[in-house]
C-alpha cells in the first residue's frame, strides 16, 4: 500500500515512526471510532454546520464495520472459525464460530448479530450523502472524499450483509424519517443479483470520489483501489456456480412473494464471468499494486531446476523469481516485518487485536509461550500445500521418520526431528503451518527459561500440553497456523509485533482475474475494456505471478478449462489459507456440503513421544470439537428473530 503527501505535514516517515503509529492503531479505530456525542440524541442540523463534526459523524457511521482481522477470538463473523480449515479448542462466547458447525445456532442466538448494526451504518452513511451539501467550511476535495467514504460504507455494509445473510432488503437512498411507520419500513428482500448491482453501483461511485492513495495517518481509510477490490470480489462470487444457476435446484422455490423472482438465480449467465474479469482488470490497470517480493539473500534456499526451466520458457515481466526470497516474500505480507507503507500488495486493511492471547498469533501459541494453544488446523489443510518442486503432496514412505539433519533457510529453522512428511514442502507451508517439532524462534523472549528457538511438540506428553488450570487448552490436530506469528512473537516475557490484516490484497485480484478469464466463453466488453475468454496470456500471467512468488514453477501453456479450474481452486486454498476466504470459496463453487461432510483428519495427538509412528498416523478426529454439521441451511446465517419481528415482509433464510 503506497502513501503520498496530501499536504506538507503528511510525509512518509521512518520505520520506527511507522511502528509507533501502528501501536496507536491497534484496531481499525482510525476509521471506526464513535464519538458518543453523536449517538442517537444528536441534533443532525448542528452536525452539518461544520466539517469537523461531519467527519466525526462519518467515523460513527463506520463504527459498525467488522474488524475482519480478528479471525478466531471475538471474531465479528463466523467465516474463518467455521471454515473447513480449522476448529477451535473452545466452544464459548468468544469462539462462537464453532457453534455454527455444531448446529448450536438458531434465529434467537445473539452471536454475530450484525444485521441491525449494519443497517444503522447504512442509514448514517445515507444521511451524510443527503446532507453533505449543507456543509460550508469544507473544500471540494474533502467533500468528494467524504462522499466517497459514505458510498463505500453503504456498499460495504450491504456486501457484509450479503455474505452473512444472503439477499437482503435494500433501503431507499433517502433514509426513512425517524417517525416512519412500521408498514412504510417493511420492505421485501432484493434478489442476490439486485444486491450485487447495488453494491457495485455504490462502490463505483466511491471509486470515482475517493483518493487513490492515503497518507500514513489515514492509511486504513478506503481508497479507490479498495472500492474496486470490493467490486472484483462481489462480481466473482456472483458469477460462480452457486449464485449463477448452479445450486442444483435447492433454491427453486425460494422466491419473492410480490413478483415471484428467484432470490438466487436459476439461470446460468456466462457473461457474469466477463463482468468479474473486467472488475479485476480495472484494478490491475491502475498499475498501483503488485505482489510483495523480498530480495534474495545469502540464506535464501535455491529454487528447484523446474522453476528455473519454467521461467526461462515463459517469463513474467513483474519480477524474476530467481532474484527473490519466496519465504520472506510471502511471510512479510502478514507477520509485521514490513509496514503498510512499504507493502504494495495490500489494498485495504485493518488492525486486529495486537497483544496477548486474543491476537491471531495468541490463539495459535502453545501455553508455554503464554498462548491459548486453541487453534487446530486439519490434515487436509497441511496436505493441500505443494512440494517444493510444485508437485502435489503425497505421503512418503516411513512418513513418521525424522529427516535427521536440520535445515536453515530464509531465517527459518527446520528441526532434524521434523517428520519426512513435512520435508521439502513449498515455502508457504513453512510460513503458514505450525506442526510437530516446528521451531518457534521467540526472539523477543527475555525470561530465564529456555524458550528461544522452542521446538514445539504436540505429543500427549510434549511441551505444548495444557496448563494445569486450563485443561482444554491443547492442540487437537497436531497443526496450527503460524501465518500471523512473527519470529519475535511470544507472550511470556516477550512481545507480539504489531501487524495489519490484509482484507484485500493484490494476489486475490490476480487469481480473480485468472478464474474469470478461464470461465468466460467468448468475449465480453464493458466501457473501453474487452475481455476474451480463455485468454492464455492473461490467465497465465496472472496465475504465474502468484506461483513464482511462492517459489513454484509457473505454467508454460494453458491446460484445459477443467484442469485450469482445479489449479486455481488449489492455488486459492493455499495462498489464502486462514484469511477468511475458504468458507466463501467452497460455498460459491457449490462444494461446501462435500467439504464439510468429510472426516476431520489430523495427527494422533494422544500418542506419547515414545510412540512417534502412532502420532504421525493420520487419524479421524472424533472429539466433540471436531464434530461438524453442515446442511442446506448453513449456506447462509439465520436472520435474527428480532429483525423478522420488525419487518413482516422479511422471511427467514431457507432451512432455519
Amino acid at each position: 500500500m503506497k502513501t503520498i503527501a496530501i499536504n506538507a505535514n503528511h510525509h512518509v516517515v521512518t520505520r520506527v515512526a511507522i511502528l509507533l503509529m501502528w501501536i496507536s492503531l491497534f484496531s481499525c479505530k482510525d476509521f471506526l471510532d464513535v464519538d458518543d456525542y453523536f449517538k442517537h440524541t444528536t441534533q443532525l442540523d448542528s452536525v452539518f454546520q461544520r466539517k469537523e463534526q461531519v467527519e466525526q459523524y462519518i467515523r460513527g457511521a463506520a463504527s459498525f464495520l467488522p474488524n475482519e482481522g480478528n479471525l478466531w477470538t471475538s471474531a465479528p463473523n463466523p467465516f474463518q472459525g467455521a471454515s473447513d480449515e480449522n476448529f477451535t479448542s473452545f466452544n464459548d462466547n468468544r469462539h462462537a464460530a464453532i457453534k455454527f458447525l455444531l448446529d448450536e445456532i438458531t434465529e434467537f442466538s445473539t452471536y454475530f448479530n450484525n444485521y441491525a448494526n449494519y443497517y444503522t451504518g447504512i442509514r448514517r452513511a445515507s444521511i451524510v450523502l443527503k446532507r453533505i451539501s449543507e456543509v460550508q467550511d469544507i473544500s471540494d476535495l474533502d467533500r468528494r472524499d467524504f462522499m466517497g467514504r459514505c458510498y463505500f460504507l453503504r456498499g460495504y455494509y450491504y456486501y457484509q450483509l450479503l455474505l452473512q445473510y444472503g439477499p437482503v432488503p435494500i433501503m431507499p437512498d433517502d433514509p426513512f424519517a425517524v417517525d416512519a411507520g412500521v408498514d412504510e419500513m417493511s420492505i421485501e428482500r432484493s434478489t442476490y443479483d439486485e444486491c450485487v448491482e447495488y453494491i457495485c453501483e455504490n462502490m463505483k461511485l466511491a471509486s470515482e470520489l475517493l483518493y487513490t492513495e492515503r497518507s500514513l495517518e489515514d492509511i486504513s481509510l478506503p481508497t479507490k483501489g479498495a472500492a474496486l477490490a470490493v467490486i472484483s470480489r462481489v462480481r466473482l462470487y456472483a458469477a460462480s456456480p452457486w449464485f449463477n444457476g448452479g445450486s442444483g435446484g435447492l433454491y427453486t422455490d425460494w422466491k419473492r412473494e410480490s413478483d415471484g423472482a428467484h432470490f438466487i438465480s436459476q439461470n446460468v449467465e456466462n457473461e457474469k464471468w466477463g463482468k468479474a474479469a473486467v472488475a479485476a482488470r480495472r484494478l490491475i490497470d491502475m498499475n498501483q499494486y503488485a505482489l510483495h517480493t523480498s530480495q534474495k539473500k545469502t540464506d535464501t534456499k535455491a529454487l528447484p531446476d523446474v522453476v528455473t526451466d519454467a521461467y526461462n520458457t515463459r517469463p513474467i515481466s513483474q519480477f524474476n523469481p530467481l532474484e527473490i526470497d519466496p519465504f520472506r516474500s510471502y511471510a512479510e505480507v502478514f507477520n509485521g516485518d514490513i509496514s503498510l507503507a512499504m507493502n504494495h500488495e495490500v489494498i485495504y486493511s485493518c488492525f486486529p487485536t495486537q497483544s496477548g492471547k486474543d491476537a491471531p498469533a495468541g490463539i495459535a501459541m502453545p501455553a508455554i509461550m503464554g498462548g491459548m494453544n486453541g487453534l487446530n488446523l486439519t490434515q487436509d489443510v497441511a496436505d493441500a500445500f505443494y512440494m517444493e518442486d510444485g508437485t502435489p503432496f503425497t505421503m512418503p514412505e516411513a512418513a513418521h521418520e525424522a529427516i535427521g539433519v536440520g535445515k536453515s533457510f530464509s531465517g527459518y529453522n527446520l528441526s532434524g526431528k521434523a517428520a519426512k512428511m513435512h520435508n521439502n514442502r513449498e515455502m508457504r507451508f513453512y510460513v503458514s503451518i505450525g506442526f510437530n517439532h516446528a521451531i518457534w524462534p521467540n526472539a523477543s523472549y527475555t525470561g530465564s527459561s529456555n524458550l528461544k528457538n522452542l521446538e514445539v511438540q504436540y505429543y500427549a506428553d510434549g511441551n505444548a500440553g495444557p496448563p494445569a488450570n486450563f485443561a482444554v487448552d491443547y492442540n487437537h490436530s497436531g497443526y496450527t497456523s503460524k501465518k500471523y506469528v512473527n519470529s519475535e512473537d511470544i507472550i511470556t516475557n516477550g512481545s507480539i509485533r504489531p501487524k495489519a490484516f490484509p482484507i484485500f490484497r493484490y494476489a486475490e485480484i490476480l487469481l480473480n482475474y485468472a478464474e474469470a478469464l478461464n470461465e468466460l466463453n467468448g468475449s465480453y466488453s464493458e466501457d473501453s475494456i474487452t475481455i476474451n475468454g480463455r485468454d492464455e496470456a492473461g490467465i497465465l500471467d496472472a496465475f504465474n505471478q502468484v506461483r513464482y512468488r511462492a517459489g513454484l514453477p509457473g505454467l508454460t501453456s494453458l491446460p484445459s478449462q477443467a484442469e485450469m479450474r482445479e489449479l486455481i481452486k488449489a492455488e486459492r486454498r493455499i495462498e489464502f489459507n486462514c484469511e477468511g476466504h475458504r468458507y466463501h470459496d467452497v460455498r460459491r463453487w457449490g462444494e461446501a456440503y462435500e467439504a464439510y461432510n468429510r472426516p476431520v483428519l489430523g495427527m494422533n495427538i494422544k500418542a506419547r513421544m515414545s510412540e512417534r509412528e502412532i502420532f504421525y498416523t493420520v487419524t479421524t478426529l472424533t472429539d466433540d470439537k471436531a464434530r461438524r454439521y453442515f446442511d442446506y441451511k448453513n449456506y447462509f446465517y439465520p436472520i435474527p428473530k428480532s429483525a423478522l419481528n420488525r419487518n413482516d415482509k422479511l422471511k427467514q433464510n431457507p432451512g432455519w
